[in-house]
């Protein structure tokens, strides 16, 4: 009996050893049983910086993705492989070469997400994605770090580029249709930064201090569409405070909101750092710590061993880091093959360019006609910035230039101005390169821009014989780790731009020539100042590798632009509500007063370079819903852009169903000469209800196919009773109200084409958690 029993315990002794599940999508909660705390905590945390290079811990040659951003950490016994994490948003992050190899892995230079929002089209947005996602999956990542969606709150943040808009429909809508284009491969994204990561400046632990009306409605609202409608794998915290608590520790944002009142099914993970909170982190539900490092590990096994940690809270995030795993190509065993289509996509980005690029000014000179010789000036026209740097900058084989891209189109550009520009942007960069990598700048950044080139009126003259046409190419860029600045060179043009725009314009006008001017900008600048000294304005915005061809085929009307403003473009930059509590632009002392200068309802902050804190005092009033409330005058409002054919909107019909489902539509016909497509915005204004509103905000949008003269077209939008409603901080609940509504089609917000009232006759309600809330109110400026 006694020799039974040994047997016995000895086989249960070894029976966890040889009984080890290998995970399966069937198994989870097996494995998860199987794993022992060290496993557990290693899962939730990330594989450490620099986990995707030679050499490292968690990748053997065969998996190695030479520039990844990161990695999940395998677990061998349990099956549980490594996953791959890669940076977007404007395509594929990775190294082009690796040791060992002749072979390139260059990647598409996508646009950038404010050229995407620009084209107004979820269809065209969801294809281009598609491809961006084929090369993430043969090129042995698994999820992308994209899109990046937070609201253009103010134009100097530093990493507008990657985002779409002012707007959070407009971003919500962009935002679905890319995580749909990626996720169509079988690979995920992780849409960022969650959430109100309006500026680079302190971003670490900048703590923005906004109310639950503004909060919802505008900074919360995109990512609550993006995730309803396309079921992203990951979302990505931001680094900054919201109300106080950091946003990747706080059990409100990331379960009450994010899981429970959206839905959210995936998992949660940070930006990229080692912020102290970790347990905290965790027992808010954020699964995953990225990059990862050990003392992350050491954190969670002490607070579990000491009582502090929940162990439920931890077997909860590995579960859903399980879940994800279950459903990556690295699970699969999938052999990706390192050779996208990359030739194809090239195809692709060039066609789909025109529709992001935004006409701003054209008094007949586009497209060209009966030019030949064109004068090519600008350092952009020849070093031309395909998108913005910092972890948003691929790694291109190359980026198509004006010059090329005209030479393309069959036109001559100068040689003399072209080969003078080579010289000294070749110069230039050597000098700029060397500055940054004594700096301590030159890891993430990308190039800097070439500062432009002084011109002598004397040079332009000699030229003027030479040539048919002069272009004015005006370049900007920004990026990650720091914003922009109101000041010349960034906001305003400095005065050798100013110089040479000036005196192009004056001598081409003399000889009864014209000038274009094209903006190769990552973001808005003033303009309404010398808007109207050159004959057109073509906005490219930075549109990624193509960007030269796609520029060229437009000015030649080898293509149509149909793109169109996803923010205002204001008069001045302190029209802008935001600008008195955006992070080190004012120079006249340590604080200013908001409701002196804005109209009241506010008080004054620190505008030093370290404040620790940002008041949202604008409040609900951001972009086009300020400025058409106010009644202020812009350079360029919101939605607004200009074809090469002309558009007439007729027989607008709004239709209510009984759950208060709102069905518009109206019949857009192309009255010009030429083919076009044109992007027809839905606004509504709204009955008060008890809150103060803005005049109209966007609630629907749609573009119409490629219409032929004299061909129309039926565009169809709906709009649910949720999307008309409006935030009440009072009773922490969106309340549609009742009563009478406008819907207003529009070209832009200021170009309203056609009109029809409808009523909702009973208000609707909803509540939600209230969670999130400033520990005391921000004052908020008052507008009428």
């Amino acid at each position: 009996m006694k020799k039974t029993l040994l047997i016995g315990a000895a086989t249960l002794c070894v029976a966890p050893l040889l009984a080890q599940p290998k995970l399966t999508k069937d198994n989870i909660d097996e494995v998860l049983k199987a794993m022992t705390l060290e496993e557990k905590a290693t899962l939730v945390v990330g594989g450490g910086w620099g986990s995707m290079t030679a050499g490292s811990m968690t990748a053997s040659s065969e998996t190695l993705v030479s520039g990844a951003a990161g990695t999940t950490r395998p677990i061998e016994r349990l099956g549980i492989p490594v996953t791959v994490l890669a940076d977007g948003p404007a395509g594929l992050r990775i190294n082009p070469t690796r040791p060992g190899t002749d072979l390139t892995f260059y990647c598409t230079g996508f646009p950038v997400g404010t050229v995407l929002a620009s084209t107004w089209n979820t269809e065209l947005v969801e294809s281009l994605t598609t491809a961006m996602g084929e090369e993430v999956k043969e090129y042995g990542a698994d999820v992308l770090l994209a899109p990046g969606q937070n609201l253009h709150r103010n134009p100097l943040c530093g990493r507008n580029f990657e985002y779409f808009s002012e707007d959070p429909l407009l971003s919500g809508k962009m935002s679905a249709a890319y995580v749909k284009g990626i996720q169509s491969n079988g690979v995920g994204v992780s849409i960022k930064h969650f959430a109100a990561n309006s500026q680079e400046v302190n971003r670490q632990s900048n703590d923005a201090r906004i109310n639950s009306r503004a909060l919802r409605e505008l900074y919360l609202k995109g990512f609550e569409i993006a995730v309803r409608e396309s079921d992203p794998w990951t979302v990505m915290s931001s680094y900054n405070k919201l109300n106080g608590e950091f946003t990747q520790q706080s059990h409100g944002l990331l379960n009450d909101i994010l899981r429970t009142e959206w839905g959210f099914k995936g998992i949660f993970m940070t930006d990229w750092g080692n912020k102290e909170g970790t347990v905290k982190a965790v027992k808010a539900g954020n699964d995953l710590m990225e990059p990862g490092m050990q003392n992350e590990i050491d954190r969670i096994v002490a607070a579990v061993k000491e009582g502090t940690l929940d162990i439920a809270d931890l077997d909860r995030n590995v579960r859903r880091m399980l879940e994800y795993i279950v459903r990556t190509p690295r699970f699969a065993g999938y052999k990706f093959s390192n050779k996208p289509d990359l030739a194809g996509h090239a195809r692709l980005v060039r066609a789909a360019t025109p529709e992001g690029l935004v006409l701003l000014e054209n008094n007949g000179v586009l497209p060209f006609k009966q030019v030949r010789k064109v004068a090519l000036y600008g350092t952009g026209s020849y070093d031309f910035i395909a998108g913005g740097t910092g972890s948003g900058n691929v790694n291109k084989a190359y980026v198509r230039n004006i010059a090329e891209g005209l030479r393309d189109n069959g036109l001559e550009v100068n040689a003399d101005i072209e080969n003078w520009y080579k010289q000294y942007i070749s110069l230039k960069k050597t000098e700029l390169r060397n500055n940054a990598a004594g700096n301590g700048m030159g890891i993430l950044l990308g190039d800097p821009v070439v500062p432009e080139m002084e011109i002598s009126r004397s040079f332009i003259e000699k030229k003027l014989g030479e040539t048919d046409l002069a272009v004015f190419t005006i370049s900007r860029n920004a990026g990650e780790g720091d914003d922009r600045k109101a000041a010349d060179g960034d906001w305003t043009l400095t005065g050798t731009e100013r110089e040479i725009l000036q005196n192009l314009a004056d001598v081409y006008h003399a000889a009864g020539k014209q000038l274009v001017v094209v903006l190769n900008i990552g973001g808005v600048i003033e303009t309404a100042s010398w808007k109207h000294i050159p004959d057109a304005v073509l906005l490219a915005w930075t549109p990624g590798q193509e960007g030269g061809y796609a520029v060229a085929d437009v000015l030649t009307g080898a293509a149509n632009p149909s793109g169109k403003l996803p923010m205002t473009f204001p008069v001045s930059y302190f029209d802008i509500p935001s600008s008195f509590n955006f992070p080190n632009n004012y120079k006249g002392g340590n604080s200013i007063d908001i409701a002196a200068l804005m109209g009241g309802g506010s008080g004054r902050r620190n505008m030093t370079k370290d404040v620790d804190y940002t008041d949202y005092a604008e409040g609900i009033w951001v972009g086009y819903r300020y400025f058409t409330t106010a009644g202020k005058n812009v350079s360029y409002p919101f939605g607004y852009g200009l074809s090469y054919t002309t558009f007439a909107y007729s027989q607008p019909v709004v239709k209510v169903a009984k759950d208060g489902t709102v069905t518009a539509s109206v019949t857009v016909k192309n009255t010009g000469s030429v083919a076009g497509k044109e992007a027809v915005q839905l606004y509504i204004a709204a009955p008060d209800g008890g809150l103060v509103k803005p005049a109209c905000e966007l609630k629907a949008f749609a573009k119409t196919r490629e219409l032929k003269p004299g061909e129309s077209e039926v565009l169809t939008m709906t709009v649910s009773p949720y999307t008309l409603a409006s935030f009440n901080e009072a009773n922490n609940e969106w309340e549609m109200a009742s009563g009478n509504y406008t819907a207003r089609f529009g070209a832009s917000v200021a170009d309203i084409r056609a009109t029809a009232s409808f009523k909702q006759a009973k208000p609707q309600t909803w509540v939600v958690y209230p969670v999130c809330q400033p520990k005391t109110p921000v004052k908020e400026i008052t507008v009428k």
